[in-house]
């Protein structure tokens, strides 16, 4: 498996997550924060695929040419320069392929640049109406207190002790 499916699922989670919590909390440059690591994560996570793919292909092309090679007999000496050539010609194109995936990843590349104009997209929304956003996190946060004022004493107290680890530390 590809080190490159492993950082990117685990990216695609975590963006997940932080979409979610945004989401939840009503804080739009969180979600789109979020949303944007996902959508990252997902376009690394199919690079890795497709470099497992090409990697998996190149074997079984290989496999099964050195195979037909092997068995094709003894009366079948063009068959075997056919199947030799054929298996010589795959091998090339997999070395080349794995050795400057640069040449195969144009779709990964334009995956990413749409995942990129995504973000942006996203980040320019943010910027754009973060004053609205503020007022409706503002809003929604006072509506939550005044249902649940015990609630939000505890989680507000809870909050201040943590800062307060933070600052002065355990000693």
């Amino acid at each position: 498996m590809d080190t490159d499916r492993i950082t990117g699922a685990a990216k695609e989670l975590g963006g997940k997550v932080q979409g979610a919590a945004g989401s939840i909390t009503g804080d739009r440059q969180t979600e789109a924060e979020g949303k944007a690591r996902e959508l990252g994560g997902t376009v690394q996570n199919a690079f890795g695929q497709a470099k497992d793919a090409v990697k998996d292909a190149a074997g079984s092309v290989a496999d099964a040419a050195k195979d037909a090679y092997n068995n094709a007999g003894s009366n079948g000496g063009k068959a075997q320069d056919a199947v030799k050539g054929a298996a010589n010609a795959a091998s090339d194109t997999v070395r080349d392929a794995y050795n400057n995936p640069d040449r195969y990843v144009g779709q990964a590349r334009d995956a990413v640049q749409n995942a990129a104009g995504a973000a942006q997209g996203y980040a320019q929304d943010v910027y754009n109406n973060s004053g609205d956003y503020l007022r409706q996190g503002a809003s929604t946060v006072s509506h939550k207190v005044e249902e649940n004022p015990l609630v939000a004493l505890l989680v507000a107290g809870a909050v201040g002790y943590g800062l307060a680890l933070l600052i002065h530390g355990r000693d």
